[in-house]
């Protein structure tokens, strides 16, 4: 396998971005603490630019959140998992509204970075990853709509087993354009376990709907689609069904990956982009990379043409156009504080989660909170 390069990393990028606000310079928190030192590393960060236009303030769909992290959405309602309290909440899409409790997963064991995670809805199902006594573990709950609100019934484990720690969770479900599951794992700590395609530590898993292994994986009878990853959060699909990926790096370069059917992304042999002609057979390079204190990506979303990316520690929503995925630009700087998620909505505006009540935040009086870009100023253009 040879490294691909899909565009040089520019010291300063940008696009015309049509949310229409006026950004600034970022600022500063961390991933996790870490003690081991950094792996191998090369390049420059790619610089992204404020953005030119208008004041536009997002709308507020919810507040007084208790660290929501994840935003999918069942026959016109909007369900959010909070991490450290286990709750699932609905909310009507349409906003401001109270939150409503649907269920709380009982086998959360909340700790670090660990809690309820990621949400994903197929058909009547919801899909939930969370961190439990003994692993990580995916489960399945039937939805109904039960008239004054969703109705979630009993779950079933679909996948457990998954390695967990303190730090380097993953978390993020998504669904596919080919209808399969997809998760995202970190390596839990253990470094080299994501290079070990017997491991699910460090990767990127491919699952059919019931959790077992779809029988074009890359691996035989293995859920790992991609590894020689850290601790992926972000994942989406563009019109054309490429798939992309953002990624924590430790020290040096944060990432986002075009994600290959039996990739190797490095980690920890490498840490963003490689200048290295061995590792150049071997793994594939991120398309941008930007350092922690700038970034520290968690959700991302594609809508219209260009891919929105969360950053927690950049405290920006970032913005790249498909057409030139080796740029960049960011909005609401410092505005709003560590940003979790960024979702699409079924009617195409835009919602991004706060996560300044997660322990690393500064959080004002009606934190957490889900924020609203309408989609006459969030479709690209």
């Amino acid at each position: 396998m040879t490294t691909r390069r899909y565009g040089s990393i520019l010291p300063c990028g940008a696009i015309a971005f049509s949310l229409m606000v006026v950004l600034s310079g970022c600022v500063f928190e961390t991933d996790a603490p870490e003690d081991d030192s950094a792996g191998p590393t090369s390049g420059t960060e790619t610089e992204s630019t404020a953005a030119d236009g208008s004041v536009a303030e997002p709308e507020v769909v919810a507040e007084d959140l208790d660290v929501p992290w994840s935003v999918a959405f069942y026959e016109g309602r909007a369900l959010i998992s909070e991490r450290d309290s286990g709750r699932i909440l609905e909310i009507d899409r349409q906003g401001p509204a109270e939150a409503r409790e649907v269920t709380t997963v009982t086998d959360v064991a909340a700790s670090g970075e660990g809690g309820l995670l990621g949400i994903a809805v197929r058909g009547d199902s919801l899909y939930a990853y969370f961190t439990s006594e003994a692993d990580n573990r995916i489960q399945r709950f039937p939805l109904s709509d039960g008239g004054e609100g969703v109705e979630v019934g009993m779950p079933k484990t679909i996948l457990e087993g998954i390695p967990k720690a303190g730090f380097h969770n993953g978390g993020r479900l998504a669904f596919g354009p080919d209808g399969m599951l997809y998760a995202t794992v970190g390596d839990a700590g253990d470094r080299q376990a994501a290079q070990d395609r017997e491991s699910l530590s460090g990767s990127i898993l491919r699952m059919n709907p019931d959790g077992s292994v779809p029988e074009d994986n890359p691996f035989d009878g293995s859920l790992v689609y991609s590894y020689g990853h850290r601790n992926p959060q972000g994942l989406d699909w563009d019109d054309g069904g490429t798939m992309y990926a953002s990624e924590f790096g430790q020290d040096t370069w944060d990432e986002l990956n075009i994600i290959e059917a039996g990739g190797n992304f490095g980690w920890p042999e490498v840490e963003g982009i490689s200048e290295s002609a061995a590792d150049d057979e071997e793994f594939i390079d991120p398309v941008q990379q930007w350092s922690p204190d700038q970034a520290s990506p968690s959700g991302i979303a594609i809508s219209g043409d260009r891919i929105l990316v969360a950053n927690l520690r950049g405290e920006v929503l970032r913005t790249v156009p498909l057409s030139d995925v080796a740029d960049s630009e960011v909005a609401y700087a410092g505005e709003f504080g560590r940003l979790r998620d960024v979702v699409t909505t079924p009617s195409g505006d835009v919602w991004f989660l706060t996560n300044n009540t997660d322990g690393r935040g500064d959080p004002g009086a009606d934190d957490d909170r889900i924020l609203r870009i309408p989609s006459d100023l969030s479709a690209g253009g």
